[in-house]
């Protein structure tokens, strides 16, 4: 179970969109944020000359999902240079440090071969990774105190703004919203992330006459990536999908424009905007 926690953020330069150091209060893991346009000053930073797992966050211009890139190193200073001349999807990276400089390089070897593995268990994020990293050997002691350590690096990633590693959770019965048109059904949930629909949601063919173009541009993307394949005269999610808004979720659904708060129900019939606008 989710227990209260503090998360101490540091602004080096004092600019709130800037380089971010973070840290939860009392544990020994330090997470470095850094946009990509701030890299000559995060280098000038004494912590990034310390062995680390990192991650380099950006979107596919293709097919408009987040990509990761989950590396290790003994210098993160010296990696990261590399990145910002090799690398163009990155637009941030996020860089796991001990402050008490208890990581080594077997140490750090293990976190990314944990954290590649968990992030592709979330499918949040597709990985940027060419190869997937090995495991390494380590002593069953050491290795629980990493996976002690992931812990608190999973926190501090997602505090940040990246659920990296958080799977999308399945609901109760009670949270399924539904969303139906022209024979077409939505299953979904409204969370913090924005609105989910789930695998299997059936969406109306042909979208109408009315329906703005912007929502048959991403019709499009997600045909053309797979995550809508066709099936009995219907769309079909292949993968939960997150979408911005609950409208845009139930236009996808009905292949018209909608207002999503209202077209989105509960298994009482209840609505979303009932349910968690007017309360």
């Amino acid at each position: 179970m989710a227990r209260a926690r503090t998360i101490q953020i540091f602004l080096p330069d004092g600019n709130p969109r800037g380089v971010k150091i973070a840290e939860i209060t009392n544990r020994t893991v330090q997470a470095v944020f850094i946009p990509r346009a701030s890299v000559d000053f995060a280098l000038s930073r004494d912590e990034l000359n310390n062995v680390g797992v990192y991650f380099l966050v950006g979107e596919s211009e293709d097919t408009g999902k987040p990509l990761v890139y989950v590396g290790e190193t003994e210098n993160c200073a010296s990696r990261l240079q590399q990145h910002n001349k090799s690398k163009d999807f990155w637009q941030y990276a996020i860089v796991m440090i001990s402050k008490t400089k208890s990581f080594t390089k077997s140490c750090v070897k293990y976190l990314e071969w944990y954290c590649h593995q968990q992030a592709q268990k979330a499918g949040r994020f597709a990985l940027e990774n060419g190869t997937q990293p090995k495991e390494a050997h380590l002593s069953e002691s050491r290795a629980a105190d990493l996976l002690d350590n992931f812990n608190d690096i999973k926190i501090l990633v997602s505090a940040l703004g990246y659920k990296i590693f958080d799977a999308i959770e399945k609901p109760t019965d009670d949270d399924i919203l539904y969303c139906k048109g022209k024979g077409a059904i939505g299953t979904g949930k409204y969370t913090e992330d924005g609105f989910t629909v789930f695998k299997g949601s059936t969406c109306s063919l042909k979208p109408t006459k009315a329906c703005a173009s912007a929502l048959k541009k991403k019709r499009d993307v997600l045909c053309s990536n797979g995550i809508l394949l066709e099936q009995d005269g219907y769309w079909v999610f292949s993968e939960d999908y997150i979408f911005g808004s609950p409208s845009t979720a139930a236009c996808m659904i009905m292949a018209r424009n909608a207002n999503g708060w209202k077209e989105w129900k509960y298994k009482n019939g209840k609505t979303l905007d009932e349910v968690k606008r007017q309360g």
